[in-house]
């Protein structure tokens, strides 16, 4: 951990870069590589990283040495490991190989669940109440905390417009169905700020403590915009992905997940702590451009540095 650290930190920075940003492009990252870069952004302050998906090779072959990723990743001190179970099967073997944590998407829009997963809203929320069985039958102490994140909660490429009714309604049914959070997903880069603040202060007031957090995307240049609003409503957990990677399938040429190295450090400027160590962080790029040679990687702060004179956070005299 970041040396930095001399307090638990404000807010919890979860790197989704080797699940979703990998997930994203074609081409694969070797193994051994993607435990170094893993390894880089724990010893970086990463407390939390979503390191895979367990879905079918056929699918999605960039996945398929998911549990291997996993068994690596769980021997990092003080990092809580993520995997990405779109079902009960992936469930069983996140499970079998060790994850900390399962998190499982469940589309607010009916034509994007149908086409993402081949099952309908309802269909996903059972499978989560399915899965939360299955967690409750391991003993105390082996049980993964069980995550839900509401996928196109802000608008749908396919539907256009998701009423906020129904996303809110949703994260009561799958907080009865037994996930331990719900959070939120704008996952086709639709959400506005002001969206952002009033849908999560119904969820704080729909589900309390079972509220989630926010997975926020660039696509439409929102992004950090949508993660003030968010802080603003009372959010403490963000997704991320290192250079932004991935891209967007649904605008080319567009960033897609919010740049953890931006995110980061809009948050330490504004004197939240992150525990991240933002120089490490930039370091870590190195790793993803010896693997995937040619992949565009974004950031302003690691194109323009930080400005002299910066201070983390957690040294502030005034945080």
């Amino acid at each position: 951990m970041s040396s930095m650290n001399v307090k638990t930190p404000d807010i919890l920075v979860s790197e989704v870069g080797p699940r979703d940003g990998l997930q994203s492009i074609s081409q694969a990252m070797p193994t051994d590589a993607k435990l170094r870069w893993i390894a880089a952004l724990a010893g970086a302050g990463l407390r939390e990283i979503e390191v895979g998906s367990f879905v079918s090779p056929k699918l999605l072959p960039q996945m398929a040495d998911a549990a291997e990723v996993v068994a690596g990743a769980i021997k990092i001190s003080d990092l809580t490991v993520l995997a990405l179970v779109p079902n009960l099967k992936g469930a069983e073997r996140a499970i079998a190989a060790g994850v900390h944590k399962l998190t499982m998407p469940v589309s607010a829009s009916r034509q994007h669940s149908l086409a993402n997963i081949g099952k309908t809203p309802e269909e996903a929320i059972a499978e989560v109440a399915k899965v939360r069985t299955l967690v409750d039958t391991l003993p105390q102490d082996q049980r993964p905390a069980l995550e839900v994140g509401i996928s196109t909660a802000f608008g749908c490429t396919m539907e256009g417009p998701v009423p906020e009714d129904r996303v809110i309604e949703m994260a009561e049914l799958l907080a009865k169905a037994g996930a331990d959070s719900v959070g939120l997903s704008d996952t086709t880069g639709y959400a506005n700020p002001a969206q952002v603040k009033r849908l999560f202060k119904r969820l704080f007031a729909g589900i309390g403590a079972k509220a989630g957090g926010a997975h926020l995307h660039n696509t439409r240049g929102q992004g950090l915009a949508n993660v003030v609003a968010a802080l603003d409503a009372g959010v403490t957990t963000f997704d991320s992905s290192q250079g932004g990677l991935g891209g967007c399938p649904y605008a080319p040429g567009a960033t897609g997940n919010i740049v953890t190295e931006d995110l980061v450090f809009l948050l330490e400027s504004m004197g939240l702590s992150t525990g991240i160590d933002i120089d490490r962080l930039i370091a870590a790029r190195a790793i993803i451009q010896a693997a995937l040679p040619g992949e565009p990687l974004y950031g302003h702060v690691p194109d323009a540095g930080l400005p002299k004179g910066f201070v983390p956070a957690a040294l502030r005299s005034d945080a």
